[in-house]
């Protein structure tokens, strides 16, 4: 068994699809028994969000944009599938928008979206798109078959980012393929309850459905096809000269992937890990390409470094204070109150004196945060325990990752010596005992340069 999953990018229009249609019928001549998962095309997520911000206020633009959600899918199906066959796959996916205008209509009668009905729209992306490339393979003479991923991936009722049952998930799966032959197309991201109410599993969640997919079913494989040759070194956005990984650990694909590399949702990457199953990222739009293999063993083919990543947006919260030092309990305040409201700490940085703790979060939770952690600490405010919470943006994380870089000395001095001499000033630094990943924050304009020198110095 083999898992072959194909993001937004790849199925965006229809010269594309046909493209990953012919890399599947490839696939399908070698070894029948696949699994193809399936993405939401490039942008309709986005345009499911926004439909869920339009739905209290403007009935209207729900409509329109309800519209141009179903005629991108008709189009598609026109020119992909042959006129005999199109009455029916037309009238699929008429009413499956249909449903979604339904469920639409009836939270704008009640004025709100609640988190279970967002997570019921934002569905629709990856079930219209599964099912045009299910009928895509069908009408071109593949025995295939559709298998709604809601039907076996099981999950608890945290909507927005539901957490999978693994052990409820693994059986499901292994009864239901059991009773099927052939290639199965599955729409991935998308889940349900033990009561029928669907999930999804957070954005790039298709990554998570394959890897589960991947280790119920022990699959020789797990292919993540996007648009890009394998893992890069950095991101080529930046980086002129980047150039592919051949080979990483699971650990270091996912220190890449936690700072912004686009190679596979880390949490995905945890299932096959746990059965040493190997992952492949492949590029739809050069399939001759070996890619990247992610796998047990880390190469030494591309030297002690194995990555440059970097996630932008983002801002640093510093609560400070020398009433801090030696008093317990003030780091577990502060993130037991960011976790109660959601919010998520990329990286932390505390000076041995404690004398004050620096996190780094998503720049949009900036103003939130700021006041969640001013109210935490308001009597220490008042008192003068802790001087001040404040905070910093727009900044950048860059992080630099190998598994050879451990008891390696001289890797920090490689990293920020050319720093230091282009000028380019370090916020915060933070490395792990596991000395897998040097990360550090800069200003955010100062990030295309950073990953410039940083390339030039480490791999050049």
């Amino acid at each position: 068994m083999k898992i072959l999953k194909f993001g937004g990018s790849s199925v965006a229009n229809p010269e594309r699809i046909r493209k990953v249609a012919s890399i599947v019928g490839d696939k399908i001549l070698e070894d029948n028994d696949i699994c193809v998962v399936v993405s939401a095309q490039s942008g309709v997520t986005d345009q499911l969000v926004e439909l869920c911000g339009l739905i209290p206020a403007d009935r209207g633009k729900c409509e329109v944009s309800i519209r141009n959600i179903e005629l991108r899918h008709l189009e598609a199906a026109r020119e992909l599938i042959p006129v005999p066959a199109q009455p029916e796959v037309l009238a699929e996916l008429i009413a499956l928008c249909n449903q979604l205008n339904d469920i639409v209509r009836g939270a704008s009668l009640v004025g709100e979206v609640t988190a279970r009905t967002r997570d019921l729209i934002l569905s629709f992306g990856e079930q219209l798109s599964a099912y045009l490339f299910y009928q895509v393979l069908k009408q071109g003479g593949f025995v295939v078959s559709y298998a709604d991923a809601r039907a076996f991936i099981r999950t608890d009722d945290c909507y927005g980012h539901a957490r999978v049952d693994n052990e409820t998930t693994y059986k499901l799966i292994r009864d239901y393929f059991s009773n099927v032959r052939g290639t199965v197309i599955v729409p991935g991201f998308i889940a349900g309850t033990s009561g029928g109410q669907t999930t999804t599993l957070g954005r790039n969640g298709s990554d998570y459905t394959a890897s589960l997919l991947g280790a119920a079913l022990d699959a020789g494989s797990v292919e993540i096809w996007s648009d890009t040759d394998g893992v890069m070194t950095a991101d080529p956005n930046y980086v002129e000269k980047a150039r592919n990984i051949v080979q990483l650990s699971y650990t270091e694909a996912m220190e890449l992937s936690h700072f912004g590399a686009k190679i596979i949702f880390p949490a995905s990457l945890q299932p096959v890990m746990a059965k040493r199953i190997p992952v492949i990222v492949k590029n739809t739009f050069n399939p001759g390409h070996q890619g990247t293999l992610i796998c047990s063993e880390s190469s030494s083919n591309n030297g002690i470094i194995k990555g440059i990543t970097s996630l932008r947006k983002v801002c640093l919260v510093n609560v400070e204070g020398c009433g801090m030092v030696g008093v317990a309990g003030i780091a577990a305040r502060m993130f037991t109150a960011l976790s109660m409201n959601n919010i998520s700490v990329i990286f932390i940085s505390q000076a041995s004196s404690e004398h004050s703790i620096c996190i780094s979060i998503l720049q949009q939770e900036e103003e939130i945060a700021t006041a969640i952690l001013r109210k935490t600490f308001s009597e220490e405010l008042g008192s003068g325990v802790i001087s001040s919470v404040g905070s910093e943006s727009p900044l950048a994380i860059v992080a630099v990752v190998g598994e050879k870089m451990k008891n390696m000395p001289g890797v920090a001095a490689r990293v920020f010596e050319p720093l230091g001499r282009n000028g380019i000033n370090i916020k915060a630094i933070s490395q792990g005992s596991s000395e897998l990943n040097i990360s550090f924050v800069i200003h955010d304009n100062d990030l295309p340069a950073t990953l410039n020198v940083l390339h030039n110095s480490m791999f050049n």
